[in-house]
This record gives C-alpha cells, sequence and structure tokens, in this order.
C-alpha cells in the first residue's frame, strides 16, 4: 500500500519507500498528503527526491520539516523566507502558515510596508 506522500504524488511506494519515514511526524493521513504536496508544488517533485536521497535516513524526516518550514516561510514573506521570520521575531507566522498547509488552507503573501 502507498504512503500518503507517494499516493499524492501518484508514484510508486515500495518497503524501501524514501518519502513514508519523512511524514511519520505529521498526524493524519490528509495533513501528510497536504505537506506533501506543497513541497513538491514549492521545490519540485524531482527536487523534493533529490534533497531528501543527500541525506543520511535519520536525518530525512528533519530534513522534510525544515523544507517544509522554508517553503511555507518562503510564501508567506518572499523576501527573507523563514528565516526573515524568524529574525523578525515573528517566528508564529510561519508556524501558523504550516498549520494551514497541514489542514489544507491556501497561503498568502504577507502586506509589506
Amino acid at each position: 500500500m502507498s504512503c500518503n506522500g507517494c499516493r499524492v504524488l501518484r508514484k510508486g511506494c515500495s518497503d524501501s519507500c524514501i518519502l513514508r519515514p519523512c511524514l511519520q511526524w505529521i498526524e493524519g493521513p490528509e495533513a501528510q498528503g497536504h505537506a506533501t504536496v506543497f513541497v513538491a508544488k514549492f521545490f519540485g517533485r524531482a527536487g523534493l527526491m533529490n534533497f531528501i536521497s543527500a541525506v543520511p535516513e535519520n536525518q530525512r524526516p528533519a530534513l522534510f520539516q525544515s523544507l517544509l518550514y522554508e517553503a511555507c516561510g518562503r510564501t508567506v514573506n518572499p523576501v527573507f523566507g523563514a528565516v526573515g521570520l524568524l529574525w523578525s521575531g515573528s517566528w508564529h507566522v510561519c508556524q501558523a502558515a504550516v498549520e494551514t498547509v497541514l489542514k489544507g488552507g491556501s497561503l498568502q503573501a504577507l502586506k509589506q510596508p
């Protein structure tokens, strides 16, 4: 049976799936699917798989989480991304964006002054 990540990307899934362990920290199959689609749209499906393949297996869940936060940060703050939100004391905006993505919502860029 396909993992939730492979299912939404419509790719074959096997026992040695590199995506399945990356999604275990996300609760619920729908949230796992939403996160996978969002990150794959942002970085590209091939790019996502290349990123995951390039790191040791024990670091892959942390990598996926980092990619999700960066994709959300870049979407709401296109100039500075997640680092800019952290630096400006607005990390809660990035966390809220991640929660929105996990619930299946859409994100919009913050209004720049």
